[in-house]
């Protein structure tokens, strides 16, 4: 059963159903589950991710800018604190111990899918509104909070990835997407009203879905590595 993270990302969710399967239940996810997956799949997915991250945060600070109340930067801002001082921590240790440092990892060339994905999250913020670029950041956010939750569950007991799901079935991570959830229901009240009969739902959902299929993209980028 998929977390509680909130009426509208439940409807985003729903709207993108395939995607969403393929994305939180793709090859590299179950490979993490069951300890499968290489371990140079995974370091070349670390390096990519720990890039993309550094943009992700950059699209969570516009998000802050984009911001019509204090508990919107609030949120925004602490999403912003937890990849920068958290979530990117892990990437570094992970990463330091197989010899990779962070100016390494800093300075790493961006995969194609990497550029795309995080580009069409920076685009939907510097031309949309603050509900164009919560729909392109919440598959992100959810995504991996879902998938942390059920591997955390489900995973293979000597799973070698098992600090990576650590991190996202966490509380620390959970109590990030709730807070996302309930801040982008409010936003989305706010703003349009009821999402379901509102004219723009149709592209907050298509940018929801769109950015669902650039994390399949993603996970595809991973396993070639």
């Amino acid at each position: 059963m998929a977390p509680d993270y909130g009426e509208t990302f439940a409807q985003w969710r729903a709207g993108a159903a395939g995607s969403w399967r393929d994305y939180t239940r793709h090859a590299f996810v179950e490979g993490l589950r069951d300890g499968t997956l290489p371990r140079a799949s995974f370091l070349h997915y670390l390096v990519q991710d720990y890039v993309f991250l550094v943009h992700f945060a950059r699209a969570w600070s516009l998000a802050v800018v984009k911001s019509e109340t204090l508990e919107e930067m609030k949120v925004c801002a602490g999403t912003v604190d937890a990849l920068v001082n958290h979530e990117m921590a892990l990437h570094i240790k992970t990463c330091a111990a197989e010899g990779i440092d962070e100016a390494a990892l800093f300075g790493a060339a961006e995969a194609v899918e990497n550029l795309a994905y995080t580009r069409f999250v920076l685009d939907a913020g510097l031309q949309g509104d603050f509900l164009d670029i919560m729909a392109a950041l919440a598959p992100c956010v959810m995504g991996y909070g879902e998938i942390g939750a059920r591997l955390a569950r489900d995973k293979v007991a000597d799973t070698p990835y098992a600090d990576w799901i650590a991190t996202y079935a966490g509380e620390d991570y959970q109590s990030v997407c709730r807070a996302a959830g309930a801040m982008i229901d409010g936003a989305v009240a706010r703003r349009i009203g009821d999402l379901a009969s509102a004219p723009r739902a149709h592209v907050l959902q298509d940018r929801f879905t769109k950015a669902t299929e650039l994390e399949v993209g993603f996970w595809d980028m991973g396993l070639r590595g």
